[in-house]
């Protein structure tokens, strides 16, 4: 790189990611610091009333618009460009070994025919992209080539959330890919770098948790287990005669819990959800060659639970620690330390959306 290189290269330009969940919309923004590594300039959350998302389906629309327009205010960027992401549920994607050499047009022509092949509706009705890999490892003069494929209507529902809150969406991305683009930093500074390590990714969810196991970036498995925090905001409402939003805003916070609450409400969820934690690598490990993984990393609104790290360590017996994907940024000075060690783990998809901005 030339010293005129350096002095008329342009920053990316600036990206929100925006991660649209069941309970939540999340906002994270990224910079550069000075000494080049990644800072944080914004990050904000915004809770979703029960009923308005559903599966991953916007059920009602005006509602998440004006909770999406409530979260950019919130956060306090002018920043308009968003990254979205599809849950994985709603995305069919496939790695397909074409010839090497193709031009843009050819592989496009490719990949056509290939996902009519793949894809059990008509093209018509699908949003679909694709990403030149490299080099097939199994197949000589091939490269091999990422397909995605989605129905139009679930692409055109998240742009047109975000046009109706005045964003310009650029980017729309699979939730379980953000979530692994994110998780890569901090898998960096696990011990043994640079060693091919087997990590065991959990998103615990309001209702769902996603596990992925990962080497080197790839996907080894996925699988997901119907459970989730909102049992345990369930547990307290019953317990102690609170409503549904008052039992959710003492969990996260900690404060306002009757002296009982960590032995009675607290400790029992946390064995149960170690065990289900547990219970998903099993079935890793059974359908797999594998029988151990090097290191478990937790993350979603749950994983901030006091104690739930050193639950799944005992009864998995692999190493276990909650995911930040923040760890290593510059943050603002304005950021209350407390709440970010509150949140901080929660943010996983809506960070690796906003690393797209420096991607590649």
């Amino acid at each position: 790189m030339t010293v005129w290189e350096s002095l008329f290269r342009r920053e990316p330009a600036p990206l929100l990611g925006i991660d649209i969940s069941a309970s939540s919309l999340k906002l994270v923004e990224l910079g550069r610091a000075r000494n080049g590594d990644c800072a944080l300039l914004h990050c904000a959350i915004e809770p979703l009333e029960k009923g308005w998302m559903a599966e991953g389906n916007i059920e009602q629309f005006d509602e998440v618009a004006e909770a999406l327009r409530r979260l950019v205010r919130k956060a306090g960027t002018r920043t308009k460009n968003v990254a979205l992401a599809l849950p994985s549920s709603a995305v069919i994607t496939r790695k397909v070994s074409l010839p090497a050499g193709l031009t843009e047009d050819e592989l496009e022509i490719q990949v056509e025919a290939e996902a009519a092949q793949l894809i059990p509706f008509p093209l018509s009705e699908v949003a679909l992209d694709f990403c030149l890999i490299g080099p097939s490892p199994t197949a000589a003069g091939y490269d091999e080539v990422l397909v995605a494929a989605s129905r139009k209507e679930k692409v055109s529902d998240r742009q047109g959330l975000a046009e109706a809150a005045g964003l310009n969406p650029v980017i729309m991305d699979v939730e379980s890919y953000a979530s692994r683009l994110a998780a890569r930093r901090a898998i960096e500074r696990l011990p043994n770098p640079g060693s091919p390590l087997l990590v065991a990714l959990f998103e615990i969810g309001s209702h769902s948790t996603g596990l992925q196991v990962i080497r080197n970036d790839e996907l080894i498995y996925e699988r997901d287990q119907p459970v989730g925090g909102a049992a345990l905001t369930q547990m307290i409402a019953r317990q102690y005669g609170m409503a549904l939003a008052e039992a959710e805003q003492k969990k996260k916070t900690g404060v306002g819990l009757p002296a009982d609450y960590a032995q009675t409400v607290l400790q029992p969820f946390l064995e149960t959800l170690g065990q289900e934690l547990g219970r998903a690598l099993q079935f890793f490990f059974t359908s797999t060659p594998h029988n151990k993984v090097d290191h478990i990393l937790l993350s979603g609104g749950a994983a901030s639970l006091p104690g739930l790290a050193d639950v799944v360590m005992t009864q998995t017996g692999f190493a276990t620690r909650v995911l930040n994907p923040f760890e290593g940024m510059a943050l603002p000075p304005t950021l209350p330390a407390a709440r970010l060690a509150l949140e901080a783990t929660s943010y996983l998809v809506a960070t690796g959306l906003a690393l797209r901005r420096f991607a590649p």
